[in-house]
């Protein structure tokens, strides 16, 4: 009875904490998100409508399908280079850390700032992201969104004296409050808070109050800017005949392989833009030019591209040929790699949207032309594609697939999407478009503390490392170095001699520091890291964890002895939390 009443107590503790915190979170994310949609809608009027007589289609649920190509495409290039310079100006003069798509930074705070995000950064992100989106920047308002609702709950969390960890939930519950008004997905933005901040990993503190802040933020959001689905509702598209499920699983496996590209060049792009040595604020300036060069030819990759997805939602292909659905998710993937990449200010959600919809277009257009009596509308396959994709991008499967359904209103394509969406997941390894993600708890030091130090100290190295390790030598090229990482899904490599002693060690952050044009005469044994820090088979995984949180590393090569250097394994965060998680089911286990 006692215990029961002790329960209840804390219960009741934790609503009276968390709930007026989510409520906050939430009413400040809708307030942000309606002035950020407002924003945006009055930054496309001036520099699109008037600047370039260009008016984008808009989906169903915000205003309809009519739109004017360009009368004056001749200005598009100008247009948008002046959106880069703006935004650039704003972001890198009053608050460089609102630079990029905003999802990654606000996860990087949860991980690694105590979940404390500047004051600054939700109004620079407002204004910056609706210039680079209003002006024609591939780019979408995910990103912005969550930074913007993360900053709000980092704000809030503060004002109430939050410990850090604690200050951290309330961000993460501001990022779903903020994507589940937005997207008018209440329920896929409180998963996504809790999902997008791990590769395979899961937040559970997050849910239960980012499922009221997003209720709220929505609630707010909705009364103000209409309760119809983005994209209308879709009911009418149903496609559960299993006679179809393989042509959705290979419709994931494309999206999965496409997914890697797009990161990969997102990434490649960003890289460029990072080593070129002219000022920042001028970087977006120059990727709003390529991206204007672009869309002088093919106008769809400018802006979010909603309306044109809603086109293909609705089987309208007369402004949408198969050749230019090809062009438009090659030049889609390019333009949102210089828009964001280059420092703009967006998100890569809707983009992500926007090719895995396109996918799904032009894998729907072969299937009509080479099955017989394929009597299943294009709706299904677009709208499955742009969950598979996202899915496999974004590393958030469930969330992407409760979102896309909200989004459409609709969740009569679940069995296919998880379909699609699991198999996209999984072809993409380890590939993430948020590179602050990391692979679980154990890897963040958000959570460092939360391990039992007993349990850790009982645990040897050697029933927790990987035996089958991947080694290189001092002569291997830079460029081999690379294709073996990204072969394998890993982001660091022990360096040997021909006697297998380590002599150092090479990670991806490393070689990104190499010049592209140079990895391929470049030797590893120029730029490894000499001075390596080893473990031993019989260390405890207490004390391997700590070197790893002490020097900010993810790996340790594990050597058989400090005499022979030699290499028998390597330890890594991932590996920690699967040993530790297996013993403390077992424990658990016995005490049943």
């Amino acid at each position: 009875m006692r215990k029961n009443r002790l329960r209840l107590s804390e219960e009741i503790r934790y609503l009276d904490k968390w709930v007026p915190i989510a409520v906050l979170v939430g009413i400040t994310a809708g307030i942000g998100a309606i002035a950020f949609t407002f924003a945006i809608e009055q930054c496309t009027i001036l520099f699109l409508a008037k600047g370039a007589g260009y008016v984008p289609p808009s989906p169903a649920g915000e205003g309809g399908m009519s739109f004017i190509f360009p009368r004056y495409s001749f200005l598009i290039p100008v247009i948008t280079t002046l959106g880069g310079l703006l935004s650039g100006i704003i972001v890198y003069k009053l608050a460089p850390e609102a630079e990029g798509h905003g999802t990654d930074a606000a996860i990087d705070a949860f991980h690694n700032k105590n979940g404390e995000i500047s004051p600054k950064v939700p109004v620079i992100k407002l204004i910056a992201s609706a210039i680079t989106i209003g002006s024609g920047g591939s780019a979408g308002r995910e990103g912005p969104s969550a930074q913007i609702g993360a900053g709000f709950g980092s704000m809030i969390g503060k004002a109430m004296h939050l410990r850090p960890h604690e200050r951290g939930i309330a961000m993460a519950i501001g990022i779903g409050a903020g994507i589940g008004a937005i997207f008018k997905a209440p329920f896929g933005g409180a998963v996504l808070a809790a999902e997008i901040l791990y590769i395979s990993d899961f937040e559970i503190a997050v849910l239960p109050p980012a499922l009221i802040s997003s209720t709220v933020a929505y609630s707010i959001y909705g009364s103000v800017m209409g309760w119809t689905p983005i994209f209308g509702i879709q009911n009418q598209y149903m496609s559960n005949d299993p006679i179809w499920f393989p042509l959705y699983a290979f419709l994931g496996l494309i999206c999965g392989i496409v997914a890697i590209g797009y990161i990969r060049s997102f990434y490649g792009v960003k890289d460029l833009f990072k080593r070129l040595q002219i000022p920042n604020y001028v970087k977006p300036a120059i990727g709003g030019l390529a991206v204007g060069l672009i869309g002088m030819a093919l106008p769809q990759v400018l802006g979010m591209g909603y309306g044109w997805l809603q086109m293909a939602i609705d089987g309208e292909f007369i402004t949408l040929t198969f050749g230019i659905i090809i062009a438009l998710i090659v030049l889609k993937i390019l333009a949102t790699s210089l828009t964001v990449g280059s420092g703009g200010s967006g998100g890569v959600f809707a983009p992500a949207l926007f090719i895995g919809g396109m996918i799904g277009a032009a894998f729907w257009m072969i299937c009509h032309s080479l099955i017989p009596n394929f009597g299943v509308a294009s709706a299904p396959f677009v709208i499955v594609g742009m969950m598979a994709f996202f899915g496999a991008a974004g590393k958030a499967p469930l969330a992407v697939i409760l979102m896309v359904s909200e989004m459409t209103g609709s969740y009569t394509l679940l069995v296919p999407a998880m379909i699609a969406t699991s198999i996209a997941y999984i072809i993409s390894g380890k590939n993430t478009i948020y590179r602050s993600q990391v692979p679980t708890k154990a890897d963040s030091p958000a959570h460092r503390g939360e391990y039992s130090v007993e349990v850790l100290r009982g645990m040897k190295v050697k029933n927790a490392m990987t035996k089958d390790v991947i080694s290189i030598t001092p002569t291997t090229s830079v460029d081999s170095a690379l294709d073996i990482m990204n072969k394998n899904g890993i982001k660091g490599i022990p360096v040997v001699d021909e006697n297998n002693r380590v002599l150092g060690m090479i990670t991806y952050e490393d070689i990104l520091e190499v010049p592209e044009e140079e990895r391929k005469t470049r030797m590893i044994g120029e730029v490894m890291t000499r001075r390596v820090i080893c473990c031993l088979p019989d260390d405890n995984l207490g004390s391997v964890l700590e070197k790893m949180f002490k020097s900010n590393i993810g790996r340790l090569p594990v050597i058989e002895s400090n005499e022979t250097k030699r290499l028998i394994g390597i330890i890594t965060r991932e590996d920690i939390g699967r040993a530790y998680h297996a013993s403390v089911e077992e424990l658990i286990g016995k005490e049943e």
